[in-house]
């Protein structure tokens, strides 16, 4: 299957640049036949009582940094992964790379000493008794690249879920943006649950695809975790006779790699499941999500889910009625083919 098979023309002003004023007041594009436009604060008109809706309750860190090297020279840093209390794994851009052993000055006069570089990311050291107070002092939240604007003291509310809780993504799990504390309690008045589930998004989240045959793709690895209480609700659901709706791609991909012994479990490690179309879902059923990149991992997930073929007629369907793309972006509804 080609890389070519999955990409499509997107007119940049559809490219959202900053979030709608109220979290529910996103469009919602239903799969049907024939496509439904509607309101995300309508998503109870699409899922019904006894559904299970799976969340990702990552929290996103304030992971993009800006320092500069002993020469003086101007450094940014964008941590792709926290490794322990004092290391973190990161992208790091500068006009020249900086050496092993040399250190970075950040805003705020802290340091970080470069220990390692392997794939294109290195391994910074931080002299700092705690480093997500730090981050909390001189990191800014890491808006996609996309998003062609500095972040703003707004994005530290707008770019997190309502439920965010497991501090360690570097992204945000994007179609949890769309609910409110309001709508959560609403749905759940009527049947609809929730369970949550912690996968933290890294930064090769918006790396393209490279390959041009995508089976030579190597995913990038991230950690999650789905607990018992979470499986139990998982599998009551479905005994019942009830969906299982994943809340983004996060929440997919964290219970099919929990699922890919056959058997839904309990986990705590590292995935790099790579879903593409012939992948044979275990667990969801139903999927929420906003729209992707061309040529993204991502993308290829949703034509796993639904169809290539279906999933570029809801993407031109979407371009034609001016949705808005992407992290800040619109909903979709999608259920599984």
């Amino acid at each position: 299957m080609l890389l070519s098979e999955f990409d499509f023309n997107l007119p940049k002003q559809l490219i959202a640049q900053n979030p709608p004023e109220n979290r529910t007041d996103s469009r919602l594009l239903v799969s049907q036949s024939p496509i439904i436009d509607a309101n995300f604060h309508q998503i109870a008109d699409f899922i019904k009582p006894g559904d299970l809706l799976v969340m990702n309750n990552t929290r996103v860190i304030p992971a993009r940094l800006f320092g500069h090297k002993a020469s003086g020279g101007k450094v940014e840093i964008m941590i792709e992964r926290l490794l322990n209390d004092k290391q973190v794994l990161a992208m790091v851009k500068a006009s020249r790379a900086p050496k092993l052993d040399s250190f970075i000055t950040l805003e705020n006069g802290d340091k970080a000493q470069i220990i390692n570089k392997e794939n294109g990311f290195y391994t910074l050291n931080f002299k700092t008794d705690s480093l997500l107070k730090l981050l909390d002092e001189v990191g800014h939240i890491p808006l996609p690249p996309y998003i062609e604007r500095s972040d703003k003291q707004t994005d530290l509310e707008r770019y997190q879920t309502v439920f965010a809780k497991h501090e360690g993504a570097v992204a945000a799990p994007t179609a949890g943006l769309h609910f409110d504390d309001a709508l959560l309690e609403s749905l759940k008045q009527q049947g609809i649950d929730h369970a949550f589930v912690t996968l933290h998004v890294g930064a090769g989240t918006f790396q393209p695809v490279k390959a041009d045959e995508i089976t030579d793709h190597k995913m990038h690895s991230e950690y999650y975790e789905i607990d018992q209480t979470t499986v139990d609700k998982i599998n009551q659901t479905k005994k019942n006779g009830g969906r299982i709706i994943a809340v983004g791609t996060t929440a997919v991909r964290s219970m099919e790699s929990a699922a890919k012994s056959g058997q839904l479990k309990s986990a705590k490690e590292e995935t790099d499941i790579f879903i593409y179309p012939g992948y044979e879902f275990k667990v969801v059923d139903v999927m929420i999500t906003n729209f992707h990149l061309p040529k993204s991992s991502l993308l290829m997930l949703v034509s796993a889910f639904i169809g290539r073929e279906r999933m570029m007629e809801i993407y031109q369907h979407a371009i034609n009625k001016e949705y808005r793309f992407f992290s800040y972006g619109d909903a979709m509804l999608l259920e599984r083919v």
